[in-house]
């Protein structure tokens, strides 16, 4: 009786069957970086007389580390002012490694771009909060943000600027 190979390393890597499904695996999600600064503290905590206006950035970076790893950073940027004058900022780097398994080329964008912040979003979105709130201010609870029309703006963008191609990943 011939045995046949039980997929334990023997006969050859394992053959992807066409009705495998697509998977994202979230490996690992991180902070990467962290700042946050209160330049004008005592007098900036003591002296508040109305509410700040907050100026938020977001980008979205990805990168390799292997055919079908990779990883995303998302960056927030929060600056807060009263009369001009700077009351905190915060700076994030929220990574996160994922594995995409059973993907189209085609989606692979999206999913890194997109779907990945999206679903890091509300763990970066507390980090923030607990750094204001840690630094003596209402913790600054961020909208959620669409992370397609983010990516839609940016191919834009790169196209005007006469770059070819789309965001790479």
């Amino acid at each position: 009786m011939v045995e046949e190979p039980s997929g334990n390393g023997q006969g050859g890597p394992p053959s992807i069957a066409a009705d495998e499904p697509q998977q994202m695996i979230v490996n690992a999600q991180y902070v990467k970086d962290l700042s946050f600064e209160n330049p004008r503290a005592p007098q900036s905590l003591i002296q508040q007389t109305s509410a700040p206006e907050v100026d938020i950035n977001v980008d979205v970076k990805a990168r390799n580390l292997s055919p079908e790893v990779f990883e995303v950073v998302l960056t927030i940027n929060a600056t807060a002012r009263a009369q001009g004058e700077p009351i905190f900022l915060v700076e994030l780097a929220y990574g996160t490694v994922v594995t995409l398994k059973n993907t189209p080329p085609e989606m692979i964008s999206t999913l890194i771009l997109v779907e990945t912040p999206r679903l890091v979003f509300p763990f970066a979105r507390s980090v923030i909060a607990n750094a204001t709130r840690d630094g003596g201010f209402p913790p600054l609870m961020i909208n959620p943000i669409d992370f397609a029309e983010l990516l839609r703006r940016q191919q834009a963008d790169a196209q005007a600027a006469g770059v070819a191609g789309s965001v790479a990943v």
